[in-house]
Parts: C-alpha cells; sequence; structure tokens
C-alpha cells in the first residue's frame, strides 16, 4: 500500500490500549499499522498512531464506536 492509501484512525498514549485496538480491528479482518513515536527513553513522551486503509476507515470507526460502547 503506498502512504496515502492510510488512514489515521487513532493517537494513544498508552501502547497496550493501542495493542488492544489493533487486536480488535485484526480479528475483523483490518489491516491495521502502528506508528509508535513515544520517546525511547521516556515513555508518557509521545503517542502511538494507528493506521488502517482509507477504504476500510468507516467499518473501522464503527467496530471502535460498537467497542466503546459495550
Amino acid at each position: 500500500m503506498t502512504p496515502n492509501s492510510w488512514f489515521l484512525l487513532l493517537r494513544l498514549s498508552d501502547y497496550t490500549r493501542a495493542s488492544i485496538v489493533k487486536g480488535l480491528l485484526e480479528e475483523n479482518l483490518i489491516q491495521v499499522l502502528l506508528l509508535n513515536k513515544q520517546d525511547s527513553s521516556y515513555l508518557n513522551f509521545g503517542e502511538i498512531e494507528i493506521y488502517v486503509p482509507v477504504h476500510l476507515k468507516d467499518f473501522a470507526n464503527q467496530l471502535l464506536n460498537k467497542a466503546l460502547l459495550n
């Protein structure tokens, strides 16, 4: 996939939560790209960005919204 074919779905500061979101999306057959922008020495600086294919962004948002309501 080209860089323009990815959509920034979410930014989180907690790697554990980012991994949970990644797992939820992958369980639903959505390819996920995690970009860890956290400082390697001080993990409270920076964020983890979660990207999904542009054509699946609406489905991914629906899954996240449904998961947050439960």
